[in-house]
Formats: structure tokens, sequence, C-alpha cells
């Protein structure tokens, strides 16, 4: 949908709806109602009854409270404020601007399925009401369409993909933040508190609290604290977990406190910062590629709605998967007897994230070791990550399972031992979320049941009791996944 001409009266408000941006700069949607220089009416809609609308996951709720907390501060100490209500966002929207006699609604695009429904048959409704529709490109840097294979149709192979897109012209600088916001204070909100986002019974929320600061705010800090310390040497160590080398800027992005706007330059500019701490162009293109990953991750989207739930490769429809309720809660509970594996499951139940070597390693063994389909993880992450993205979480499944596109081959099936002992050569990232078992070896702690008997009783470990031995073993498992990939060729 393209910004049509604003039709606005002399003091008639305008709204700005928020969604997957919550941030004051860099918002092109808030930047043109102030200046548009009517009252503005800064909104939030909670929908969770649209047609096809999927709900968030528990760990995404939490972020989402309070990330809108911050945004309604952030807006108050600039005059205005965040109203709140819940529904279907068609009605909800449509009767806000009824209500106040709105002149416009601004906000920026977004690119799933049920949210392009939305937006278009909002905008039809608002300008049969003769109320204007502004929409604007603010979460990505190349929006679906405008990186093309040069037969003219949507690219499905991501290097080829983002050497189109490093050829474009450089993505515009950000906006500023608003210093003023001319606000309307009398329209009726909802209290945060009432939507009952964050966990009580149980409280399970404390190692997120701990671990993270949602909101504007926390994600400029992060940022900076990234390029300062961080950037430098990203390409080398960014795959090993046992190292604070990653940005952890994944849930900002994904809640749009932070744009891609505002990392591509903040990121591009250490290349011109004084000598000593200035960043190599390896280090800013990793990172920046792994931005482009999240780009075409979209565009796969776009391509392909329902990727969080159908195989982008056909011919993975006919995957013998298996069925096993008691492996997949070994797995989610990171009990798997495989020590990388379950570190990484719990780090994410304990803090929401994953480094993302180690979501690779245990997306792997879920699909491939055990045979349970990519979707029961996929469906687990989104319930459980707080960056839980609609389409980097599903492309990233698929990726692993080899379904996707431009996907890992399928026989390629990581050897967790092998793995562990590559990206956390010492143990400690084992160590910090598997502290049972701490006592041992850095030469053995990723495969404990080769542990000597009496090395185990040092350690205070017994395989079995304080900690699983392996539910599958690595070998047997292989052989199992080559014959099933073979199976789905031949019958495909």
């Amino acid at each position: 949908m393209q910004a049509k001409a604003v039709r606005a009266g002399q003091n008639q408000p305008v709204i700005v709806w928020f969604r997957d941006d919550l941030r004051l700069g860099d918002n092109p949607a808030l930047d043109a109602a102030i200046r548009s220089g009517q009252p503005v009416v800064c909104a939030y809609v909670l929908d969770e009854e649209s047609p096809e609308i999927r709900k968030l996951g528990g760990a995404a709720r939490w972020w989402l409270s309070r990330s809108l907390a911050a945004l309604d501060e952030a807006l108050r100490s600039r005059g205005a404020r965040l109203v709140l209500r819940r529904g279907a966002a068609l009605d909800v929207v449509s009767g806000l601007a009824a209500e106040i006699g709105a002149s416009t609604v601004f906000h920026n695009r977004r690119y799933d399925r049920s949210g392009i429904a939305i937006d278009n048959a909002l905008a039809a409704k608002l300008e049969a009401a003769g109320i204007s529709v502004e929409t604007f490109q603010a979460s990505l840097l190349f929006e679906p369409g405008n990186i093309q294979s040069k037969a003219g149709g949507p690219m499905r192979v991501f290097t080829p993909f983002w050497r189109a897109a490093r050829s474009c012209p450089e993505p515009r600088p950000p906006l500023d933040v608003p210093k003023r916001i001319n606000g309307m204070a009398t329209v009726a909100s909802e209290h945060l508190s009432e939507w009952a986002l964050e966990p009580t019974a149980p409280d399970w929320a404390t190692g997120l609290r701990q671990a993270w600061q949602p909101g504007e705010e926390g994600a400029h800090a992060r940022l900076a604290e990234f390029v300062d310390a961080r950037l430098s040497g990203y390409a080398m160590s960014r795959d090993r977990p046992d190292r604070e080398q990653t940005s952890r800027l994944s849930p900002h992005l994904r809640f749009g406190e932070v744009s891609p706007f505002q990392l591509w330059h903040a990121t591009r500019h250490a290349l011109e910062a004084p000598r000593d701490k200035r960043v190599s162009s390896i280090d800013l293109e990793k990172f920046l590629s792994e931005i482009g990953w999240r780009e075409f991750s979209y565009h796969l989207l776009h391509q392909c709605p329902d990727l969080a739930t159908q195989n982008f490769q056909s011919r993975f429809d006919e995957f013998p998967w298996r069925t096993d309720e008691t492996a997949l809660r070994a797995w989610q509970a990171g009990k798997t007897g495989y020590p990388i594996v379950d570190a990484g499951m719990r780090q994410l139940w304990q803090t929401g994230w994953m480094h993302n070597r180690v979501r690779m390693i245990v997306g792997s063994f879920l699909i491939k070791h055990l045979l349970i389909d990519w979707r029961r993880g996929e469906e687990w992450f989104w319930d459980t990550l707080v960056d839980a993205d609609p389409a980097n979480n599903a492309a990233s499944w698929q990726w692993v399972a080899g379904s996707g596109a431009d996907a890992a081959p399928y026989f390629r099936i990581f050897n967790p031992i092998l793995q562990g002992e590559k990206f956390d050569p010492e143990g400690d990232y084992v160590r910090r979320y598997v502290p049972e078992l701490a006592g041992l070896s850095s030469d053995l702690i990723h495969k404990p049941w080769q542990a000597p008997p009496i090395m185990l009783a040092t350690a205070g470990i017994e395989l079995g009791m304080n900690y699983p031995c392996p539910i599958v073993d690595h070998a047997a498992a292989r052989r199992r996944a080559l014959d099933a990939f073979a199976r789905m060729t031949r019958s495909g």
C-alpha cells in the first residue's frame, strides 16, 4: 500500500498505530504524524482475535509487557502517552478513529499474511469513511519484491540474495528521536496490568528479568556496548557460546525497539572510529550478513505465508517423522544426556534466549537424532524465546531440517559431542547451565558417559540419576536419520 496525502483539517487528531515498532527513534509513522502538526494519539492494540493471528508465546508476552511500559514512559516524557486497547485490530483501530474524529492513521508496514490482510481491510474501511491511511517502510531494509533474481522472480538462496541486496544503494539514515509530541490526553486507555501478559502463578520469569532490559533505552545501551566491546572479533568468535561475543540484539529488533537502519549505520560507523576502536570489515560484514538473514527470512515468508507450518520444499511432506513425546519432553527440559544440547535448552528456559550456534545444534538433535517434526521445535521456540520472530524462527527451523529454501543438506547431521568440543572447548558454557557436570574435566564434559567411574564419583555424578544417560546413541541415530532421508527420496 502506498502512502496517501494527508487530508487533515486543523486540529483534527491523527493516530499512530504501533505494532512491532515499539520505539520513538527512526519511526517513520510517528515522524510523519508529528510533522502533520495535528494532535497525536499513540495507540497499541493487543489483537488475539483476528482470523489467522498467531498469539505470542509466553516469553514474548513478558517482553511485550515490559516494552509497552517503557514506550509509554518515553511518550509521557515528551507530551504524549500510549493508548492501550484490546480486540480485533480492524474493529479497534477503526472504532478509535471514529471515536476521536481522526483524519489520518499512520502505521509502519508489516509482512505476514494475517497482518497484511488486516491492514488492507482497515485501509479500505477507513478510506471509505474519509479517513486517510499512511504506511511506511520501517522494519526491513529491503521490502519483499525489491530484491529479485535476474529473471525477475523472488530469490530462494541466501548468498545471491544478500549479494544483490549489498549492491543496492546504502539504506537510508535513521530518523532522530522526537523531542516533543503534541499528544491528546483525553482518550480512554486500558491498563497494562489488566492484560496479564506477565506470568504470576508460577512466576517463571526471574531469569528473564535478570538477563534483559526491554525497551528502546535498553536496546540502544546494548547496541552501544556491542559496537564498543564485541563487534571487533565478531566473525571469529560469534560461534562460541562460552564467550560473550554476540550482540543479543535480536529481541530488541523483533519488537522494533531498535530498527535495522539504526543497526546498519551504528555498525557501519564503527569502520570510521579512531584506530584503537576501529573494527575490521570482516567483522562488520559478518554482522551485517546476520541482519541479511533476517531480511531473507521475511522475503521467504512473503513467498510462503505458511512458513511456520508447511514445508517450503514439498518433498518433505513425505518424511517419516516419529511421534515420541517422552523424547520431546526430555529435549524441552534439557535432559537428553548430551551436555551441549542440554545446556542450550536450559539457557533457553532460564533466559528466554539461546546462542545461535547452539540453536542449530539443538535443532539438528531434535530433527535428526530424534526424527521429531521440526514444527514441534518451532512451536517450542515460539513459546519460550523472547526473540520469537514469525519469519526468522520458521525459516531457521526449516533451514536446519533441510526442508527450507537454501537449506542445510538433510544428511548434514551435527555430532553433538564434536560440536560441544569445538565451540565450547573448555566446557564453560556447559558448566554454566548444566552445573551437575561442573566437576568434570574439559576433555570429558561433553561425553560424561566415557568418564571412568572414579571420576564420576569424584565429580558427584550418577549417570541415570542426577544426570541422564544419552536418550539415543549418536551413531545409531545418524544411521536411522540417513535411512529416513533415503526413504523420503525414494518415495518422492
